[in-house]
């Protein structure tokens, strides 16, 4: 029900965001970004062992932008990102690499100068399509599977963003997600006993990212072009 309502959302707020484009600067762009991930963990009441996570590609970000003048916007596009998490397992030498690649629908607004520095908030709905594991004992690999479109993740991550836009296309991004990474309903069957791997481990993934102008209108900026593009591409 909650996926359902939250596409109606997005497919109202996209309306609007064509019905608006009239007599307003409208232009696409697109960059890349860094995510440094972490994860809020609790697994039978221990909440320790998260580790940073670096994943500087692959991601992808591909932008609509709508300026209402030189202080308010709105945004949306299309994303493909890699976003996971580092557990070490507490009182093991067990770690374990988590992570999803996503295809993402943001919704959101800018507030400032549309021209130089300003402030973003807003909502990006996720839908995972490749799940990845492995397991490392004693710091070597001992396990390793992906799945596409696993279900021992949620069809749908909800998540909520802020960043803000320095000049020259520089971006910085702090987002969380309010959808648990697993599925704690996931059912596995080993030796002909059932059980849900998920079921006591919470884990919420949030990341701080870095990002830079690549693309406007497709075309690719140069260095020469960056005293008339201040603005950013990467939310």
């Amino acid at each position: 029900m909650k996926t359902k309502i939250t596409a109606v959302i997005l497919v109202l707020m996209m309306g609007c965001f064509t019905l608006n484009a009239q007599n307003k600067k409208v232009y696409t762009t697109s960059g890349g970004e860094m995510i440094f991930s972490f994860a809020s963990i609790s697994n039978n009441g221990s909440e320790s062992g998260n580790v940073l996570r670096w994943s500087p590609f692959w991601n992808f970000q591909n932008l609509v932008n709508l300026d209402k003048g030189n202080a308010f916007g709105i945004f949306s596009g299309l994303n493909l990102r890699n976003v996971g998490f580092i557990y070490n397992i507490p009182n093991t030498n067990i770690k374990k690499k988590f992570r999803n690649y996503t295809v993402g629908i943001p919704v959101g607004i800018k507030i400032g100068q549309m021209d130089n520095m300003f402030v973003y908030g807003g909502y990006e709905i996720e839908f995972p399509v490749n799940y990845k594991k492995k397991t490392f004992t004693d710091e070597r690999k001992t396990d390793k599977f992906n799945v596409w479109f696993s279900k021992r993740v949620p069809s749908v991550y909800h998540t909520v963003m802020l960043g803000i836009n320095l000049p020259y296309g520089t971006n910085l991004k702090f987002k969380y997600y309010l959808t648990g990474f697993f599925n704690k309903d996931f059912k596995e069957t080993n030796d002909g006993v059932e059980t849900r791997p998920y079921e006591s481990l919470e884990a919420n993934v949030f990341y701080f990212s870095l990002s830079f102008d690549l693309f406007k209108n497709k075309k690719l900026i140069k260095p020469d072009d960056k005293q008339d593009l201040k603005y950013s591409a990467s939310y």
